[in-house]
Parts: structure tokens; sequence; C-alpha cells
């Protein structure tokens, strides 16, 4: 069995001379930052921990910098911290900055479709093509407030019949939310006691959950060899099978009923789109930009923003005094009458920064979704070559504590100048920044003002135990931070 022991020992010989070769092109090519060394195969495996991989990174630019290169295995990543090294990248070098690599436990869904994993045409396309049908359907204007006005309606019907006793809104939420998009997307909402409905909500929180796990993130760092292997990238694909079936059908019934003087929705926009350009040999309209970018916006418009209602409330809970102060406000400005509207939100600095400060610290996506350079690209002194990932740590933008007054702690206090007048911050970017901002920022903005303050307006929210007792730690942190599972009880005012 000698011969074992040899062939291993060669395995890692070569493995350690092909790093070596590739640093090297990587260095002729490209001038890195530093970062740790790495090992064979593995690379800085001994730095990061898949469970705590935020952590780790943000152990690591305390030695290295806010800028520092750490390999996934044998590949090289960009790491960005801190505000001021995201804004020169993402802003001042935007269009370099513009490429886009797929999640690895995502690939095998997506493939470089739609409008978030896409580049070059494509993406362009993608998203030029997806904001103008959003607005066109009234994405920041008055008939997507009202849909979610007469959303918000359902919701607070969902929390009557709960008659004070204790639930999980998790489910409510997340149909609340999805419903908005639906609106959009499908052209109609859902009743939240629709079975297809329900088996599509617990399809969109396990996938959301199951990206976020440390197994995901091991799977996403040491990609290059698990994905011969079965692992949670076979569960996520299944669980987003589910949900392509359901747009697949949704498309079908589209193109059997489609009336093109008069689009319904935002498949209806697109299938038109197709036959204007059905053509064009390289029209990037088709049946696949079509279903991944429906996808996209269905999944991505939902888990997010719902997320962060979850974890508003729970804070809210957490913070009984927060609660009061808003509950003052509405009955101020708003009153208990009539319901909330967009414009309201001018008048009412301290909600405003209550869902600002929810969203800075709950901290939803805190790794960003990874960019590419799509070019050879000088930063800082670098030469950083194409095709380079970079991972934008927006947490790190988000606790700077050259930004925020309390940047470990939950506090309003760092949205409002001395005078309690709403102040903006540059390093509040839960939406990411540069080219490749959410597309649906505006859309998030309305959604979380309209239903915290028509919740508010309507219930006190009580935890089953005393606040000091509240955990509000994430129930995964990976991806994404997924906040824990809680019951409340909503008590009529």
């Amino acid at each position: 069995m000698e011969w074992v022991g040899t062939i291993v020992l060669l395995l890692v010989y070569f493995s350690w001379r092909l790093l070596i070769s590739s640093k090297r092109k990587l260095w002729h090519k490209g001038r890195l930052p530093p970062g740790p060394t790495p090992l064979p195969l593995i690379g800085n495996f001994l730095q990061i921990k898949a469970s705590q991989t935020l952590k780790s990174l943000l152990k690591l630019s305390e030695k290295y910098g806010p800028v520092f290169t750490v390999y996934f295995g044998s590949h090289p990543v960009l790491v960005l911290c801190g505000h001021q090294a995201m804004k020169e990248a993402l802003i001042d070098k935007a269009e370099e900055f513009s490429g886009r690599t797929t999640l690895p436990v995502l690939e095998q869904t997506f493939q470089g479709y739609g409008v978030i994993f896409s580049n070059g045409e494509c993406w362009k396309q993608m998203r030029r093509f997806s904001l103008s049908i959003l607005r066109g359907f009234g994405m920041g204007k008055k008939s997507i407030e009202e849909r979610i006005q007469e959303e918000a309606q359902f919701l607070l019907e969902e929390f009557r019949k709960m008659k004070e006793k204790p639930f999980d809104p998790t489910y409510r939420f997340s149909c609340a939310l999805s419903n908005i998009i639906c609106s959009i997307v499908f052209g109609d909402r859902f009743d939240y006691e629709d079975k297809e409905f329900q088996a599509l909500m617990e399809m969109l929180c396990n996938t959301f959950r199951e990206i976020s796990t440390a197994r995901s993130q091991f799977y996403n760092i040491y990609v290059s060899f698990l994905k011969y292997f079965p692992g949670p990238q076979t569960k996520v694909y299944d669980l987003m099978l589910g949900m392509r079936v359901f747009i697949c059908k949704r498309i079908k019934e589209n193109q059997e009923t489609l009336d093109p003087n008069f689009p319904r929705d935002f498949i209806d926009c697109f299938l038109i789109q197709m036959e204007k350009e059905k053509d064009h040999p390289s029209s990037e309209f088709h049946i696949k930009n079509l279903e991944m970018t429906t996808l996209n916006l269905f999944f991505a418009g939902t888990e997010s923003t719902s997320s962060t209602l979850r974890y508003g409330c729970l804070l809210l809970m957490k913070y009984p005094e927060v609660q009061v102060k808003v509950h003052e406000e509405i009955d101020r400005v708003i009153g208990r009458n009539r319901v909330p509207n967009s414009e309201d939100r001018k008048q009412m600095p301290y909600t405003d920064a209550v869902i600002h400060e929810v969203q800075r610290w709950s901290d939803l996506i805190p790794m960003g979704v990874a960019r590419m350079v799509i070019r050879d690209t000088e930063f800082r002194g670098y030469l950083l070559p194409k095709g380079m990932e970079v991972y934008p740590v927006l947490s790190s933008a988000l606790h700077d504590p050259t930004m925020f007054k309390s940047p470990n702690a939950f506090n309003p206090e760092n949205f409002l100048d001395e005078n309690g007048c709403f102040k903006k911050n540059e390093a509040f970017v839960p939406f990411s920044l540069g080219k490749r901002i959410c597309l649906g920022e505006a859309l998030a903005f309305m959604e979380l003002f309209l239903f915290f303050t028509t919740i508010l307006q309507n219930f006190q929210l009580k935890p089953l135990v005393p606040p000091q007792d509240l955990d509000i730690n994430p129930l995964e942190s990976g991806f994404a931070n997924i906040p824990p599972f809680y019951q409340l009880s909503a008590i009529p005012r």
C-alpha cells in the first residue's frame, strides 16, 4: 500500500505547485492586495470558518486593512470592508465593478440567466426592462401604494383573527409581502389560505434559510471540488424547482390568454417584448430569461422585506420605549381613523429613523451579493485581473464606527440629528450600492413604511416573555441573517 502514500504525496506536491503557479500568474497579470497565505487546495481554510464567514473576514480586515485578498480553495477573492473602500470601488469605479458571480449553491438553478446573476448585455437589458415595467406598474407611484395599502388591510384582518392570542407572524408577513410582488409579476394576489400559495411560501422560506446555513457557506467556499458530491446545492435546486414549476405554469397561462394591447402584468410585458425581438438572433428576451427574472423578482421581492418586517416587530418588542414613541408619532401625524400613506413619512422622522435602524441593525445580507471586475482594473495601487470575484462586506459599512453614533446597538438616534430631524447616512447600504444596487429599493422602502405604520396604528405588539429575555440573535447567519422564530400578541389600540 506504499503506492497510495506516494500518490497522496504527489497530489499534494502538484497541487502546491499549481497554486504557486496560479498565484505567480495572477501577480504577473495583476498586483493583488495582501492577505493571509493560502495552503494547497484548501486556501485560507485555517483563517475562515464556514460557520462564521463574516466574523472571519472582519477579523482578517483588522490585520490586513479594508482591502485584502483571501483564497476560497485555490480561488482568490477581493474583500472590501468599510464604507470608504466600498464607495471607492462600487461608486467611483462603478463600471469596472459591475460584474456578478452566481452564488455557487444557486448556480445549477440560474446558470447566469435572470436579472440578478447575469452579466454583460443580458444583465443590462434585463435590468433596464425590469425597472421600466416595475415603474410602469406603479413602483414608487400611487397605484403600487394602493396595492400595499390594500394588502396591509388583509394583514390587519389576519392579526384580528388571532383575538390577542400569541402567534408566529412569519407566514403572514411572507404572504403579505409576496402578494405585492405577485400583483406586479402575476397580475393578482393570493388568499392566505390558498394551498398552492402556502406551498410556495414554505419553499421560499426554506430556500432563504438553506442558502444561509453553515453547510451552504462551506459549499460556496470550496465549490471547486464539492460540486461533484451531493450537498446543499441539491436541496436548494429541488426547492427552487418547485417555484420554477409554478412560474412556468403561469407563463404558459399568460401565453394562452395574451392580449398584446392590454398587458396585465410583468409576464405579459416580457412576452410582448419577446415577440418584438423574435427575429433578433442575439436577443436576450427568451423564455429562460423570463423564467429566471420572474423567479428573481418573486424570491427577492418576498423574503428580504418580510424578514426585515419580522426583525422590526421583534426589535419593537425588545425595546418597548421605541414602540411607544412610534405610537405617539403615528397618533399625532396620522391619527387612528385614516389609512397611512407614503407622504406621511416626510412628517414622521422618528418612525423613519426606526425603520432605517431596523434595516441597519438586522444587516440582512451581511456580505452582500458577490461582484466581479469586468476588466483589468487599477484600484488603490493594486491591479485586479478581469474576472476577479469581489465581496463587498455590507455589514462593515452598516456598523462603521466612523459613520454611526451607536454602530453595534439598536438605536434610532443613528438616523436623527440634534433637532430630532431625520438624517441620511451614506453608510446606510442594505441594498448595496453602485450599478448593482437592488432594483427593488424604492418598493421595499414604501412597503416597510406602510406595513409598519398600519400595524402599529392598530396594535400594540407584546412579547410572551419580558423584553430583556427576548433573543434577537439570527437563527442562521450566512448569505443572510435569518431572524429567529418568535411569537407575539397583537393587542388592539
